[in-house]
């Protein structure tokens, strides 16, 4: 039987590990609560997974424990702003703050930020922007690392670049999560520690030869996750890279072209008001409308029928906030040790 564990001690768990390590007391219920919403849409590779490795982050100076960001530049519907190495999730709740009271007053509002850290799941932020009524753009890139190799390539020069976006239906909203790469880091991580390899090629080896094996990025010299598309279509992810790449480092004035300060991202938050432009009402009835033509659409022989993006995270969402979320089975023996050192008891099944 699957061991299922209730969102409030989740979050009470992450959260006091977090405040013991120094952070800030509404900074660590913040993070708590992206890592915990990613594990219930099912991003179980951006979720609490994500913890131990923040915590060692923490502790080791590369996530800044307290303090705010810094304005750089603003105008009416646009500002620019210095994470300073903030816990990435604190840092988007509060452009997201901006960009909504901008987007009320001028239709749309775009923050992008320099130096934030790792800002876990993007699918995390969406459906508070869509149960408002207003449509979000989220994109980030980690301009210290790269893992990508561009269409064409052998030498990564992207990280795998996620791509969110968010808009409001009559019913459940669309939240889209994609990312410009074929996998990510995350679950390329977990499949070679697991000792298991991909269904599909990729992946690329130092020489450019397509691989399941997700080793290749950890040998010497290392391979490459390929571009969504793969070596026949990779042209697509490798232009969703680069469109990542301009709004998030390019905006920012600080990316690629800097020297690499460790583990984070760089970021773009745009709200988008509907009632700036044809008004809510006009907007979902547009989008339900193409809702409901895509699920009701028939079925290639021996396939699942249509899913809108979104619709299996948000029920998977319903059904973990009542009965309990199933973490994979990673996920609780890596913070055993923070647990033990801390002083912070495991969260208790429910």
């Amino acid at each position: 039987m699957t061991t299922r564990y209730p969102r409030a001690a989740l979050m009470q768990f992450a959260t006091e590990l977090l405040e013991r390590t120094g952070l800030d007391g509404a900074i660590a219920r913040d993070v708590a609560d992206v890592l915990v919403e990613g594990d219930l849409l099912g991003h179980d590779t951006h979720g609490l997974a994500l913890l131990a490795p923040y915590l060692a982050e923490i502790e080791k100076g590369g996530m800044a424990r307290s303090g705010s960001y810094e304005v750089l530049n603003r105008r009416g519907a646009g500002a620019v702003w210095d994470g300073k190495r903030l816990p990435g999730p604190w840092l988007v709740l509060r452009a997201m703050d901006e960009a909504t009271r901008m987007a009320r007053e001028h239709g749309t509002g775009t923050v992008v930020i320099r130096r934030s850290h790792h800002i876990a799941c993007l699918a995390a932020y969406l459906k508070r922007a869509t149960d408002q009524g207003l449509v979000m753009e989220l994109s980030c890139s980690d301009p210290n690392t790269a893992s990508v190799a561009p269409f064409g390539g052998t030498r990564a020069v992207f990280t795998p670049n996620p791509l969110a976006i968010g808009f409001p239906t009559e019913t459940d909203p669309v939240l889209i999560d994609i990312s410009a790469s074929v996998t990510t880091n995350g679950m390329a991580g977990r499949m070679h520690r697991q000792g298991k390899r991909f269904a599909n090629p990729w992946l690329l080896d130092a020489s450019g030869a397509e691989t399941n094996d997700p080793g290749v990025l950890f040998a010497k010299p290392p391979g490459t996750l390929q571009p969504l598309g793969g070596t026949q279509a990779g042209h697509k992810g490798y232009g969703l890279a680069l469109l990542v790449e301009a709004l998030t480092g390019g905006l920012a004035g600080f990316g690629r072209a800097d020297p690499p300060e460790g583990w984070g991202a760089t970021v773009f938050v745009q709200i988008i008001d509907p009632q700036a432009f044809a008004g809510s009402e006009a907007l979902t009835r547009q989008t339900q409308h193409l809702a409901d033509a895509c699920r009701d659409n028939p079925p290639r022989a021996g396939a699942q029928p249509v899913r809108m993006p979104g619709d299996k995270g948000l029920a998977q969402r319903r059904e973990q906030l009542e009965s309990g979320l199933a973490l994979n089975p990673e996920i609780l023996p890596a913070l055993h040790p923070w647990a033990d050192k801390f002083g912070v008891a495991m969260p208790g099944p429910g």
